[in-house]
């Protein structure tokens, strides 16, 4: 579904991407590894169509996005649930779902999928009034999930979307992601818990100061040595 061959990001002086070639596959849960400042956020900031200063080629359903500035990349089919969440604090939880749907103008399917996402995330219907700035940060989360859901994707990238969550909301967290993927989505994920985005990982790779330097299945890579030593505590 996604191809991306020798992709290279720089900011100002600073070489953050080098010759980054990697797939996603259709159906798939692949996910990116690695320390701070590995790259991983540029990557999905560089397919959103965020980032303009880099070269290679980024392709997607055999068409050339690499240049394609983000409203058209979320038509496409791609959207991505920042790191940080990113909601809007002094909108309602309903009109921050109808946001994530603004590119779109298939009225019963909005409706379908405001449905379904209030299904998948329950605490989000019962606060559909309340304003996303007063969640606590787990619901903050899953307010970020849903909207990017909203957007109806094929592929959806999430960027560290268990950052500062306790332990039992991490678990939550990761369920709905398979949640989701059983729904069909393809998922492109960034996370610093790297055992359990391993663990649900059909494919991963490790990234080391802006390149690949390892890649396998999940269940491979868990039980490398190499990754255990650097990412799973040994």
């Amino acid at each position: 579904m996604l191809n991306i061959q020798d992709l290279n990001i720089f900011y100002g002086g600073i070489h953050a991407l080098k010759d980054l070639t990697m797939e996603v596959p259709r159906g798939k849960i692949v996910t990116l590894i690695g320390a701070n400042g590995a790259g991983k956020s540029s990557t999905l900031r560089a397919i959103s169509g965020l980032i303009k200063d880099k070269s290679g080629t980024i392709s997607y359903k055999g068409r050339d996005i690499t240049h394609m500035g983000p409203v058209d990349v979320v038509k496409a089919g791609i959207v991505m649930a920042p790191e940080g969440r990113k909601i809007f604090a002094h909108l309602s939880v309903l009109d921050n779902l109808r946001l994530g749907a603004y590119s779109r103008n298939d009225t019963a399917d909005i409706a379908r999928d405001l449905e379904w996402v209030f299904d998948l995330f329950s605490i989000l219907r019962e606060r559909k009034d309340q304003k996303g700035g007063l969640l606590s940060g787990g619901e903050q989360q899953m307010l970020a999930l849903a909207r990017a859901l909203m957007s109806s994707p094929e592929l959806i990238m999430l960027d560290e979307p268990s950052l500062g969550l306790a332990p039992k909301l991490v678990k939550e967290v990761f369920d709905i992601i398979t949640a989701i993927h059983q729904q069909g989505k393809t998922v492109l994920l960034v996370e610093q818990n790297a055992y359990a985005s391993l663990k649900i990982a059909d494919y991963a790779y490790v990234l080391e100061v802006g390149s690949v330097v390892l890649e396998g299945t999940g269940e491979a890579l868990i039980s490398d040595p190499r990754v255990r030593e650097a990412y799973l505590g040994g």
